[in-house]
């Protein structure tokens, strides 16, 4: 076997950065909690002013006084560290979790699949640094060594097992979780490493602490079984991104709304679902919300389920562009309100095929810009009478059945119809009947017309007759005609009355 560690050095820092771009860079430190809080971790430009680890927070503000500040989130550490792991279980199903900042994955079984172990260690480590974490990695048989050289910097891979013992000798004890009480007294007789450790008699090291610490040093070296339990994605979407600092532009949002996007597109591939419907709340800063203020939601549906991150980025930005903030906002939510089961698909080929292309359709542009209530497409109905054929309903009506008591397309208030996507002729018409996609919202009279210039019959008549229970009964027969100016129309005579002499009406328009 072997296993890699991924080591998140700077987690605590991260969670907050990465919300950031790199060129914004400006003084950042994360700071401990209690009546005297210190710098727990720093960035570069906090760094390059004077500030260090361990150091007070009003030493850390007489260097840089425009520093920003925020308290450690130990809750978006933890998210962080899992978001990292779903991200691992699309090169392995074996991943882990190392608390506090580290994560294993065993990917011997995945060499091949990635075209070699170089190639894949370095899809590993593009995937984590793509998603603005900061990252070490490690590579042993064991997990517990590889967590060992993750945590001692120990770059180059061990992997055959026999080497173990020479790689882990020189490393620090401080680097196993035992508790202090125990390295204390270790030390205190002299064995500060692992091979010091390791060379001490294994019944006298069990008695004088404790079985678990032999364990510990066997599991290491190969000696012992070292289970680890299985890292699973929850069965929901929610990751909370906190802003290093307030923002007040919906535009400066971008960049953190798609960094969680990314997110939510790693979790949707681990578990082989896409995303149907989805929310994004802005949470606004404390002052606000102690006055009553709620985050502004977003929410967005999908005409069908889907995972591209360009997809899922390209129709929250839309959304995003129609927000307006009460108030600057100081993290952002996203929120899987809605899945479905999305198979995954074959890739090109060739280097050259554009098997990873993306578009984004139609309806979901139109929907993330006008709006959910405004775009609608048609849905077939049982009804012979075109004008009820047809009903305007949710995108998403293919996944749903047709329903009985068909009404005509809605109007708005001011009379003005909605915008509408139409389906394929085969889900709106009878395969053996020629008909329009599209209908007039009343039928015109032709009688002038047909005055003015002789129309030709081209197919027809088809005799359509019903009504009679619901008080809106017709007797037509509809013909497919062309103009004296080519166009092609969907016309009938009508015959309600019982006579053969009735009007021409134009009820359709073929494209």
């Amino acid at each position: 076997m072997l296993w890699a560690c991924i080591l998140l050095p700077s987690l605590p820092l991260d969670v907050f950065a990465r919300a950031a771009p790199d060129d914004a860079q400006r003084p950042f430190v994360v700071a401990s909690g209690g009546h005297y809080p210190r710098v727990v971790a720093a960035n570069g430009c906090a760094r390059a002013a004077g500030i260090r680890s361990d150091q007070l927070i009003s030493a850390a503000l007489a260097f840089a006084p425009d520093v920003v500040l925020r308290d450690r989130d130990p809750h978006a550490e933890a998210a962080a560290l899992a978001e990292v792991a779903t991200l691992l279980l699309a090169f392995t199903p074996q991943v882990s979790l190392a608390h506090p900042n580290a994560v294993v994955a065993e990917i011997e079984g995945s060499v091949r699949l990635f075209g070699g172990l170089a190639q894949l260690l370095a899809a590993l480590m593009k995937s984590v640094e793509s998603r603005g974490y900061v990252a070490r990695m490690a590579l042993a048989p064991t997990p517990t060594a590889a967590l060992l050289l993750a945590r001692a910097g120990h770059a180059q891979p061990v992997p055959r097992r026999n080497a173990l013992p020479e790689a882990l000798a020189p490393l620090p004890l401080a680097l196993l979780d035992f508790d202090p009480g125990t390295l204390a007294t270790l030390a205190a007789a002299g064995i500060t490493t692992f091979g010091a450790a390791q060379a001490l008699p294994r019944a006298g090291l069990a008695r004088r602490f404790d079985q678990r610490v032999v364990d510990t040093l066997d599991r290491a070296l190969g000696r012992a079984p070292d289970p680890r339990q299985p890292y699973e994605p929850p069965p929901r979407f929610e990751r909370r991104l906190a802003l290093p600092a307030p923002i007040d532009s919906v535009e400066a949002l971008g960049f953190g709304v798609n960094r969680l996007v990314s997110e939510l597109a790693g979790w949707l591939l681990a578990r082989g679902l896409g995303v149907v419907r989805m929310s994004l709340a802005l949470v606004h800063e404390r002052y606000v919300r102690d006055r009553g203020t709620p985050p502004s939601i977003a929410t967005f549906r999908l005409g069908a389920p889907a995972r591209a991150t360009a997809h899922l980025h390209a129709v929250l930005r839309e959304r995003l562009a129609r927000v307006t903030l009460p108030a600057p906002v100081e993290a952002i939510v996203l929120t899987s309100d809605e899945t479905a089961p999305l198979a995954g698909r074959n890739l090109g080929l060739l280097p050259e095929d554009e098997a990873n292309a993306v578009v984004v359709p139609l309806v979901d542009r139109l929907r993330s810009r006008l709006g959910d209530d405004v775009v609608t497409v048609l849905a077939a109905q049982p009804e012979h009478r075109p004008e009820y054929a047809t009903s305007e309903t949710a995108p998403d009506v293919r996944r749903r059945s047709p329903r009985s008591g068909a009404r005509p397309a809605r109007r708005t208030q001011d009379g003005t119809r909605t915008a509408s996507v139409l389906l394929k002729r085969a889900d709106v018409a009878s395969a053996d009947a020629p008909r329009p996609l599209w209908l007039l919202d009343e039928a015109k009279i032709l009688s002038g017309a047909l005055e003015a210039a002789p129309w030709i019959l081209r197919d027809g008549p088809e005799r359509i007759e019903s009504g009679w229970w619901d008080g809106r009964d017709l007797r037509r027969d509809y013909f497919v005609a062309e103009t004296p100016h080519g166009g092609i129309m969907w016309i009938y005579r009508d015959h309600r009355y019982g006579t053969d002499d009735g009007e021409w009406f134009m009820h359709g328009v073929f494209a």
